[in-house]
């Protein structure tokens, strides 16, 4: 970036001009222990990129609540009535049964928030889901 061009950039107030942004972010991130930022450029100084890894602990967070917030889905789906696995696949938004689906719907089954149809036969082709009799949310 020519001196011209940052110039204008500081005239629209959308860089600071004083150098600070940088090591700043590279503080935070050390305070808050995520991984060093990543800086790239070409030889020729036409491009500047910065990727700012995301901490580790925040993808166990992230993925608990997006979990959570499929799990909510599948509840309020089977209020309405039963559902097959291809049914709340569909209702979810998801064109397989991923293993994330498959882990999530044993946890519900396990949490005694769901329960199968026809529970003497847990893989028959006429299985669907229904909520427990016991369960209000």
């Amino acid at each position: 970036m020519n001196s011209c061009s940052g110039d204008f950039l500081k005239e629209l107030n959308l860089t600071e001009g004083r150098g600070t942004g940088l090591p700043k972010i590279r503080r935070f991130m050390a305070k808050n222990d995520s991984p060093e930022p990543i800086f790239e450029t070409d030889n020729d100084s036409v491009y500047f990129l910065t990727t700012l890894p995301i901490h580790g602990q925040f993808k166990v967070k992230q993925s608990e609540a997006q979990s959570e917030a499929q799990s909510d889905l599948i509840l309020r789906a089977l209020k309405e009535s039963p559902m097959s696995s291809s049914e709340l696949i569909l209702s979810l938004g998801l064109k397989t049964k991923t293993g994330a689906f498959k882990r999530l719907i044993k946890s519900l089954l396990e949490q005694g928030l769901i329960e199968y149809t026809i529970p003497d036969k847990p893989n028959s082709r006429l299985q669907k889901y229904k909520l427990t009799a016991g369960f209000n949310k």
